[in-house]
């Protein structure tokens, strides 16, 4: 657990780490991997008020770290903040010290709540990014679909294009011929609702019963047309 503490802050670039054991040989093999300084468990109380932050993880059977001893560190450090993190089971600080000022004590019990905690609102992202998602989604289909319709619209822009002008120049002709005005704009208008319509009516006229119902459908969605009396199609 240590080990792997110390590999977590030593990433962290600290001013410095100091690895502290029980024996003075296994504590220069871990503090060499890190750079870090090796002191024994008994110079601990003495070194104490110099560590912002401290992480214990012993197999003693009693606390190493008592609320008198972190009482006078604290006073030494003129209350600077001391953060301590316990990962000993059973604790290697005696949990009343939680109660001091400056003293900032996390459990193993109180990593597990925060854990937890994180745990809870990794579930909330993962929910809100699915949500995220599905919308996102459902935008990319609906404009990949407006897509597929783009070649469509613009065949029938196109085409009626041409029978616009078509009709435009059959109108420019008649004038110049000396038709009255009136005369030629009612030829203009009827001729070119009688060629918007062709097609339509060619394609119901050649439909089947079952064909022609589906094509009346789509005709009066397309031109909003008005449901017929009842008794006729």
């Amino acid at each position: 657990m240590i080990e792997l503490a110390a590999t977590h802050f030593a990433t962290k670039k600290p001013k410095s780490i100091t690895v502290s054991n029980r024996t003075m040989e296994r504590g220069e093999k871990l503090a060499q991997r890190f750079n870090a300084q090796a002191i024994t468990l008994n110079e601990l109380p003495d070194r104490l008020p110099n560590f912002d932050i401290v992480v214990t993880c012993t197999a003693s059977t009693l606390p190493i770290i008592g609320k008198g001893l972190l009482e006078r560190v604290i006073k030494q450090r003129r209350h600077a903040p001391i953060f301590i993190v316990d990962l000993a089971v059973p604790r290697d600080v005696e949990a009343e010290a939680s109660a001091l000022a400056d003293v900032f004590l996390y459990s193993v019990d109180d990593l597990a709540e925060i854990v937890k905690g994180n745990l809870q609102i990794r579930r909330e992202a993962v929910v809100q990014a699915e949500q995220m998602i599905a919308e996102q989604a459902a935008h990319f289909l609906r404009w990949l679909e407006g897509r597929s319709v783009v070649p469509t619209i613009a065949a029938l822009s196109n085409h009626h294009d041409a029978l616009r002008a078509a009709e435009l120049e059959r109108a420019r002709r008649m004038l110049a011929a000396g038709t009255p005005a009136e005369q030629v704009l009612d030829g203009l208008a009827r001729g070119l609702t009688n060629k918007l319509l062709h097609a339509p009516l060619a394609a119901l006229n050649a439909a089947g019963e079952a064909e022609r119902a589906e094509l009346i459908a789509s005709l009066s969605r397309v031109y909003q047309l008005p449901d017929p009396p009842s008794g006729e199609s």
